[in-house]
C-alpha cells in the first residue's frame, strides 16, 4: 500500500515511539490497581493510549490524502527552547519575579511564529500574566515573588 499522507504517517510513528518510551520507563515502577494507583499506572496507560492513537493515525494515512512533509521549523524549536531556558534562568537565578519571567516566556514563544506582531504579543502576555498570577499566586498560594523587590 502507498502512504497518501506522509505527515500523518510520521506523526503516528512519533506517537507510537513516545508511547513506547513511556511504557519502557514506567515498567520499573509498581503499577498498583485502579483504586490504588502506583507511580507506574498513569505513564503506562498514557503510553498505551499514545501507541493506539499513533497506530490509528498511521493506518489512516494509508487512505486519507494529506500533505507531504514540510521543512523542519528550526525557528520554532529555537525560540521555544530559548523561552523555557530563559524562564528557568529568570525565575531561579536572576530572581526577577514571576510577572517578568512569564512575560519573557510569552514574548519569546510568540517569536517562534513567522506572523509575529508586537502588539498581539504584548496583549497575550498581559492576559497570560494575569491568568497565571490569579491561578498560581492567588489561587494556589505558591510562594513566588511577583517582582524582584518582593
Amino acid at each position: 500500500m502507498k502512504i497518501k499522507s506522509q505527515e500523518d504517517f510520521w506523526a503516528g510513528i512519533m506517537f507510537i515511539g513516545f508511547g513506547l518510551v513511556a511504557i519502557v520507563v514506567a515498567r520499573d515502577y509498581p503499577m498498583g490497581t485502579a483504586m490504588r494507583m502506583g507511580p507506574g499506572y498513569f505513564p503506562t496507560y498514557l503510553g498505551v493510549i499514545m501507541m493506539v492513537m499513533g497506530a490509528i493515525i498511521s493506518i489512516r494515512s494509508l487512505w486519507v490524502k494529506g500533505e507531504g512533509i514540510r521543512r523542519f521549523g528550526w525557528r520554532g524549536l529555537f525560540f521555544l527552547s530559548l523561552a523555557f531556558a530563559t524562564y528557568g534562568f529568570l525565575i531561579d537565578t536572576m530572581d526577577v519575579g514571576f510577572i517578568l519571567s512569564i512575560t519573557a516566556v510569552v514574548i519569546l514563544s510568540t517569536l517562534a511564529s513567522r506572523e509575529f506582531h508586537w502588539l498581539e504579543s504584548l496583549g497575550l502576555a498581559a492576559v497570560l500574566v494575569l491568568g497565571t498570577v490569579a491561578v498560581f499566586i492567588w489561587g494556589l498560594e505558591m510562594p513566588y515573588p511577583l517582582f524582584w523587590w518582593r
